[in-house]
């Protein structure tokens, strides 16, 4: 009866044993998937690049951090649907006001900026000296086949583009293709000294070289300054308080992000030159993740 009895004791401790062990393994995986983190990326030079930072950044605080790889448009659907869980950059006021006003109350604008000293606007090489303001494109409309050569499709910047040409009634097309096509064009005209216009925006290694001038805009159709902003899906602040806080508290200058660029652009794999600039600023990034 003794020995009964131990047994069934012996099968009730292994069956409450193997619990504690699902709900421990259970546990574990809860808190590893309350570690990973959807980050949208878009193939700007400067997304690349803060994209990547944070990666490291939030990596070696602890989670992982997955990217997706976007457009805009397909960014935001993604955020409003709860399928992503952050973009890091969003241009306010006036290059992506379109996103926020049809977002705005499902996806989690944050007030916070992280640069506050963007510009937009078309730019011409500096060689083009008769061409300084937005008004002098269409007397010269033959000298750049009336196109502006633009990048991807649906950024704020391109439909603010298509705005400006309305605005100015320029006999201009807008010609869609990506950031990195939209760059070879500026490399090969200015190479051979040819005449190119294209919507650019600052901060972007293409300045630093490349002689490039912004086009006065008159009607203030690009806006004035711009700040960067980041946004999240609903529901984030609350499952991520901690990196929701580190988001708020980054804050960037125009030197910083020139140098995070160029050594995400000079590196093999973007995350590596992330990470050398990550190690050299250590102190700054201290300031956020406090």
């Amino acid at each position: 009866m003794k020995k009964g009895l131990s047994f069934i004791l012996a099968i009730i401790m292994v069956a409450v044993l193997t619990a504690c062990g699902n709900n421990d393994q259970a546990g574990t995986a809860s808190e590893e998937k309350d570690k990973t983190l959807s980050i949208g990326q878009i193939s700007w030079a400067e997304n690349i690049a803060v994209t990547n930072m944070w990666k490291v950044i939030l990596e070696d605080k602890g989670y992982d951090v997955e990217f997706n790889y976007l457009n805009m448009g397909s960014t935001m659907t993604a955020l409003d649907s709860g399928d992503l869980d952050a973009s890091l950059e969003v241009w306010l006021p006036v290059q992506d006001a379109n996103y926020l006003e049809e977002y705005q109350d499902t996806v989690n604008f944050s007030d916070a900026t992280w640069f506050d000293n963007a510009k937009v606007g078309l730019v011409v090489p500096t060689y083009l000296e008769d061409i300084n303001s937005v008004k002098d494109l269409n007397e010269h409309k033959e000298m750049f086949n009336s196109e502006i050569v633009g990048f991807d499709p649906g950024a704020g910047t391109m439909e603010v583009t298509e705005q400006l040409i309305k605005d100015y009634n320029l006999d201009f097309e807008l010609v869609p293709s990506s950031e990195s096509a939209m760059l070879a064009e500026i490399k090969k005209a200015v190479k051979d000294e040819e005449p190119i216009v294209a919507p650019l925006w600052s901060p972007h290694w293409v300045f630093s070289k490349y002689d490039l001038k912004f086009l006065e805009d008159s009607q203030n159709t690009y806006g004035g300054v711009e700040k960067i902003h980041h946004a999240t899906r609903q529901g984030f602040e609350k499952d991520y308080p901690e990196v929701s806080k580190w988001f708020k508290n980054w804050k960037m200058n125009d030197q910083q992000v020139a140098e995070l660029i160029h050594y995400v652009e000079s590196s093999d794999e973007p995350v590596d030159g992330a990470r050398k600039w990550v190690k050299e600023n250590q102190d700054l990034i201290n300031e956020w993740v406090k």
